[in-house]
């Protein structure tokens, strides 16, 4: 399935802005990028720091919803990617039937993912210990930033991201995925049994303190009886900003050469590749 159009789809506290390299490199290798916005998210980071109040309350299949709409108005299938919530939208989409190819960088965990790491639950903890949050928005510190997008980064590169890509973020989806696994009917389910979907690739970042390497390999998991390609790769001393940390244009390349080989072979490709027995053994279960 040829694809010359690549969709980038954003994570919570953040906006397209933060694709700006991703962007920047495959626009000049020729391809159609495009990173729209999530819903009812006008104008740019300054803009959005002084009056976030129209994020209140924005929901994840409403994000998905939106995103759905923007691929169905395409003339192909374009090769989708999103990082952390945007991973979560990304498994979604291809669960839909829709994409020629999915990567997902350092995803948010769609139900049935059961492990969660201390770091996790720390980075998720400004919006989930108020539970005002679900229907407001909340901003994070520099502290709680640096903690949960950029931990191995140096203060002044952390620092310059802060103030270049963070904006106060609608606490509903923290919340939808934290309880999703108590919840029949999650926003954030997906169908690990689809065989029809397009390949997936799951991207980790060795250090993301927000989404760690376990959480990603427990997702990779869920996905081990469908006959629809799933793979798994992690990028060692990565935090969780991976798309715009230093190094971030070997994710970029490994991103783009994998989905580019996937979408052109087509889908229904291999079944998922397991990991050597000795790897399986070394992961907790869920």
């Amino acid at each position: 399935m040829k694809s010359n159009t690549i969709v980038l789809i954003h994570g919570l506290w953040l906006t397209p802005r933060s694709w700006e390299l991703f962007q920047g490199l495959y626009q000049k290798r020729g391809w159609r990028v495009l990173a729209p916005a999530w819903p009812r998210m006008k104008g740019e980071v300054e803009a959005i720091r002084r009056d976030p109040s129209p994020l209140a309350g924005l929901g994840i299949a409403e994000i998905a919803d939106h995103y759905e709409d923007v691929l169905r108005g395409l003339s192909e299938p374009p090769i989708l990617m999103g990082h952390s919530f945007g991973g979560l939208i990304v498994q979604m989409l291809l669960d839909r039937g829709l994409g020629a190819a999915g990567v997902a960088l350092d995803s948010a965990a769609p139900k049935g993912v059961l492990r969660l790491p201390a770091s996790a639950i720390r980075a998720a903890s400004p919006v989930l210990k108020n539970p005002a949050s679900y229907w407001g928005t909340v901003a994070l510190t520099f502290p709680q930033f640096r903690y949960a997008f950029a931990n191995a980064m140096a203060e002044p590169a952390a620092r310059g991201a802060y103030e270049r890509y963070a904006i106060p973020g609608p606490g509903r989806p923290v919340f939808q995925a934290a309880t999703a696994n108590l919840n029949a009917a999650a926003a954030t389910k997906v169908n690990y049994l689809n065989h029809d979907r397009a390949p997936l690739l799951l991207i980790a970042g060795g250090e993301d303190h927000q989404v760690p390497p376990s959480m990603n390999r427990s997702n990779y998991r869920k996905y081990s009886r469908s006959r629809a390609l799933t793979q798994f790769k992690e990028f060692a001393g990565r935090s969780h900003l991976i798309a715009a940390q230093e190094g971030w244009q070997e994710v970029a390349e490994y991103a783009l050469s994998w989905a580019q080989t996937q979408a052109h072979a087509g889908a229904g490709a291999p079944q998922l590749q397991d990991y050597p027995r000795r790897a399986v053994e070394a992961f907790q279960t869920d």
